[in-house]
């Protein structure tokens, strides 16, 4: 990840070098731009902000838990597949831990700033779901992406300070709570299906016949010189 020498990438490199040793609120633009060898014109031409730069740091991460995911193999639960790539994410994020702790622990005092990033989060766990390969369509699709983006908001903050290599209990916590988002999930689709088919109940059978191409007979002429209509004798 970042293995490339573009400008974007160096300003990335050099923030989370930055974080790791400093707090994030202390790290100026022009901090970030000296250490990543950029003019601060540079540095405006690829990011309007430093939130922007935690943004891009977002989208590589995406890039490269879907790089590393395989695919699933037939037959396997959507919940384990989604354990492992939200693991595999983890794994990614590694050797930034410190310094997303120190980012993490600025936004959480700063929410005004931690907001910028919420489409950018949401939109991390919508490709999570589909490196596990979870349906994205369909009316349930928002409420998986708002329920993984809430699951994984709670699992991240435990494994920031999970010091275990095997990391035991983000593991724990992870699957806890991918467990009991399933069961809910699964009760609120069941939900809207019943209230569907309440609601069918409830349509006139006759709606949406013209659109089958049925159309009502029309009434046969009446007055002097009219024929009968065909059929009546």
């Amino acid at each position: 990840m970042f293995d490339d020498f573009s400008k974007r990438a160096k300003a990335v490199r050099a923030a989370l070098a930055l974080a790791h040793h400093r707090k994030w609120g202390d790290i100026a633009l022009a901090d970030i731009a000296q250490a990543a060898g950029l003019s601060l014109a540079d540095l405006r031409h690829e990011f309007s902000c430093k939130s922007d730069i935690l943004r891009a740091f977002q989208a590589e991460v995406d890039a490269e838990v879907l790089t590393k995911s395989k695919a699933a193999p037939a037959g396997q639960n959507p919940r384990d597949r989604l354990f492992e790539v939200v693991m595999t994410r983890f794994e990614v994020l590694a050797p930034y831990k410190l310094a997303l702790k120190r980012i993490s622990d600025y936004l959480c005092c700063h929410p005004g700033e931690g907001a910028v990033l919420a489409c950018s989060t949401i939109a991390s766990q919508y490709w999570m779901l589909a490196g596990a390969g979870i349906k994205l369509d369909g009316a349930g699709a928002a409420l998986r992406v708002a329920g993984l983006t809430a699951v994984y908001a709670k699992v991240f903050q435990v494994w920031l300070n999970d010091p275990s290599p095997p990391l035991d209990k983000t593991m724990a916590a992870l699957d806890r709570r991918l467990s009991n988002g399933e069961r809910w999930l699964t009760s609120i689709e069941k939900t809207c299906e019943d209230l569907c088919r309440f609601a069918c109940a409830f349509v006139p059978r006759g709606w949406g016949r013209k659109d089958a191409g049925e159309t009502t007979p029309s009434a046969p002429p009446s007055g002097p010189g009219s024929s009968p209509a065909p059929g009546v004798h």
